[in-house]
C-alpha cells in the first residue's frame, strides 16, 4: 500500500507517525544476526523462509526490510557490491531504497492486516483472502528476474485458515523466494510453519541502542534531551516502539503507575481501577490503552519466566496462563465488537487477582 496521498488508510504495520521500517535504513544492536544472514547468503545457503522472533519494536522488521532491500539491490552474491559487503546497508538514494519506501517493487510482497473500509479500522486479522492474493501475485513471472521476497509482518496476526494457505506457499515456493516471518510470540506460530523456517530470535535492545535508534529517526525525537530519552529507555524493556509510547505525554508517569498496580497484586486497589478504566475508553485514549496493554502482557511474561525460573512447577504457573488466555480473548471481543473498555479492565484485574492468589 502506498502512502503518496494524504487519503492514504493508515497502515497496520506503522507505529503512529513514526518511519516505518522500510523507510528505516540504521539497525541497532542486531550485527550479529544480520552477519549470520549475510554469510548465509554468501555460500548460497539463504533459506526460503525466516522466522524473525522477539519482542514487539526491537527492529524485528527493520531487519526484514534490510535484508529485502539488499537482496533486491545484488541479486547475485558473487557480485563485487555483495562480496564486499560489510552489511546489508544499501544506500538511502539508491533507486532500489526508493522503491521499496514506495512499495513499487513487482518483486516485493507485503502481508499484514489491510484496512476495513466499512469500520474505518484495520481487520484484527490477516485473512485467508490476503493470503490468497500473495499466493496470486507471487506465481506470477518475476518482474526483474530476481529475488522475490514476502515479509509478513506480523505473523501472529494469522489465524488458522490462512496461516494454513501461507504454509502451502511456502512449502512449495518458486525458485530464488524468501519468506520473512516477522512474529512477535514465535512459539504460537503454527508449529508446521516454524518447522519449515530458519529461526532467528532477537533480544531487546539495550538502553543505548533504544535511544540511538530514536535519534536515528530525525526530527522530533533526536532533538529531545538526553534525561527524557534515557527515561524513557529504561522503562521500555529493549523496545523502540515501546520506548516512543512512554514518550508520547505523561507515558512514563502512566507506565511507572501502571507498574506500581501490578506489583501489589494480588491486592488490588479497586478505585484506582475504576479510575484507570475511565482514563482508557474513549477514542482519544488509544495510545494510552495500548501502554496499558503492552505494559499487561509484559507483567504476565515476566512473572511467568520469573516464578518459572526459580523452580516453580507447571501447576503453580497455570493460573496466569488461564488469565492470559480469558484476557487475549476479552481483548479481541472488545476490540472486534466494539465493547466498552472498562469491562476488560474490571476483568482483567480480577483475574490477575485472582491468579497472584492463587
Amino acid at each position: 500500500m502506498k502512502r503518496d496521498s494524504v487519503d492514504a488508510p493508515p497502515e497496520s504495520d506503522r507505529f503512529a507517525d513514526v518511519p516505518h521500517p522500510r523507510e528505516t535504513h540504521a539497525l541497532f544492536g542486531h550485527a550479529a544476526a544480520e552477519s549470520e544472514l549475510l554469510d548465509a547468503f554468501r555460500r548460497g545457503k539463504m533459506p526460503q523462509a525466516i522466522l524473525i522472533g522477539g519482542p514487539e519494536g526491537i527492529g524485528k522488521a527493520t531487519l526484514a526490510w534490510r535484508l529485502a532491500r539488499f537482496l533486491l539491490a545484488h541479486p547475485d552474491p558473487s557480485a563485487p557490491e555483495a562480496a564486499s559487503a560489510g552489511s546489508f546497508l544499501v544506500s538511502e538514494e539508491a533507486m532500489v531504497s526508493r522503491r521499496v519506501a514506495a512499495l513499487a517493487l513487482p518483486d516485493l510482497f507485503l502481508l499484514r492486516r489491510e484496512w476495513n473500509e466499512k469500520t474505518k479500522k484495520h481487520f484484527t486479522e490477516i485473512r485467508i483472502e490476503d493470503v490468497r492474493k500473495l499466493i496470486h501475485l507471487f506465481h506470477q513471472s518475476s518482474g526483474e528476474g530476481g529475488w522475490r521476497v514476502a515479509i509478513v509482518d506480523c505473523v501472529d496476526d494469522l489465524n488458522r485458515s490462512s496461516a494454513n494457505a501461507l504454509l502451502k506457499l511456502i512449502e512449495e515456493p518458486p525458485a530464488r523466494s524468501l519468506f520473512l516471518l516477522v512474529a512477535h510470540q514465535p512459539g504460537r506460530v503454527l508449529p508446521t510453519i516454524r518447522s519449515r523456517c530458519r529461526k532467528l530470535a532477537l533480544a531487546p535492545l539495550a538502553e543505548a541502542d533504544v535511544v540511538a535508534a530514536i535519534r536515528a529517526l530525525g526530527a522530533p525525537w533526536r532533538d529531545l534531551p538526553e534525561a527524557t530519552l534515557r527515561g524513557a529507555a529504561a522503562g521500555s524493556e529493549g523496545s523502540v516502539r515501546e520506548a516512543l509510547r512512554l514518550l508520547d505525554g505523561d507515558g512514563v508517569a502512566f507506565d511507572a503507575a501502571l507498574r506500581a498496580m501490578f506489583s501489589r497484586l494480588p491486592q488490588v486497589d479497586w478505585l484506582a481501577v475504576h479510575s484507570l478504566a475511565d482514563r482508557l475508553t474513549g477514542r482519544d485514549n488509544e495510545a494510552a490503552y495500548e501502554t496499558f496493554m503492552t505494559g499487561l502482557y509484559r507483567y504476565l511474561d515476566r512473572t511467568v519466566r520469573t516464578q518459572a525460573g526459580e523452580g516453580a512447577g507447571a501447576a503453580s504457573l497455570v493460573p496466569y496462563a488461564r488469565a492470559w488466555e480469558r484476557i487475549s480473548e476479552a481483548a479481541r471481543d472488545t476490540e472486534v465488537f466494539n465493547f466498552d473498555k472498562r469491562g476488560l479492565i474490571l476483568q482483567v484485574f480480577a483475574d490477575l487477582e485472582e491468579a497472584t492468589r492463587r
